[in-house]
């Protein structure tokens, strides 16, 4: 097969180093069997006569990316140990690569995927097209704050809203880690709330953190001179859930807090949540 002798030759190129060669001008890769193997598409075309086009590779399976849509840090390593030259910044804008993913690992995870969305419909966490991370935020709010989310005046299609008739903004923010930018929040939907609330998720869907905030206080505290709050986590460090015992009174559902956090934020409240 095409795959094998591909992965066969980026093993090979992979093996030794070609500092003196001109591969490090090229400007699509392909990735081998393993993270640390990739073989320029130019060194494919001398080994494999008939190979003219990367056409040729997709239409075995293989998939191209830019090099800035894909997680790849070891593809640095791997350029600097082949050319003796560090990637630079510039160079990597113009890169592609092609990897193989394992289409049955894929379709076996969809339907997995298809079965989990659907126990999830069936329990009302997802009830529309919104992604998962935005409607499972959306959902451990209403658990945790005991939200009531009903059909909005306006044409927002819901909002948050406390027993007492409260307007509460859910924010969500799906990644392990803050941009330096911060959460971005919308003026406009902080002058209509009473509460902000931004939920800090991790990768695995579990709790990082939370803020719960005054939207007094945050168009008071930020700058508001555009349309758009930033609440970048230096700013808004102290007011975190995981330091922070202020807002501990609107938690409804102590125990889908826990359950929910990290184990990290879990162990950080459950003293203090007592």
């Amino acid at each position: 097969m095409l795959k094998d002798k591909v992965f066969e030759l980026a093993q090979k190129f992979s093996g030794g180093t070609h500092g003196s060669s001109d591969y490090d001008k090229d400007v699509i890769f392909v990735r081998g069997s393993h993270d640390n193997e990739y073989v320029p598409f130019s060194y494919l075309q001398k080994e494999i006569p008939d190979l003219e086009h990367i056409a040729k590779l997709k239409g075995e399976g293989f998939v191209f990316s830019s090099y800035d849509f894909l997680e790849l840090g070891e593809f640095d390593q791997w350029y600097l140990n082949q050319f003796n030259k560090k990637l630079l910044t510039k160079v990597t804008k113009n890169i592609g690569i092609l990897h193989y993913p394992d289409q049955k690992a894929i379709f076996d995870t969809v339907e997995v995927v298809h079965q989990t969305f659907q126990i999830l419909k069936d329990h009302k966490v997802l009830m529309n097209g919104k992604n998962l991370p935005i409607q499972l935020g959306e959902w451990y709010s209403k658990i945790i704050f005991g939200l009531n989310q009903i059909k909005s005046s306006s044409q927002r299609g819901f909002d948050f809203k406390t027993d007492n008739g409260k307007v509460v903004e859910v924010k969500v923010h799906w990644h392990d880690a803050t941009s330096p930018k911060g959460v971005k929040i919308k003026k406009s939907l902080a002058e209509l709330s009473d509460f902000c609330i931004i939920i800090y998720i991790a990768k695995n869907f579990t709790i990082r953190d939370i803020l719960f905030l005054d939207s007094e206080f945050i168009l008071r505290k930020f700058d508001t001179k555009g349309h758009t709050i930033f609440l970048k986590d230096q700013d808004v460090a102290s007011y975190f859930f995981s330091r922070s015992d202020k807002h501990f009174d609107k938690v409804v559902n102590k125990m889908a807090l826990l359950k929910f956090a990290t184990p990290a934020l879990a162990i950080k409240l459950e003293d203090r949540m007592k």
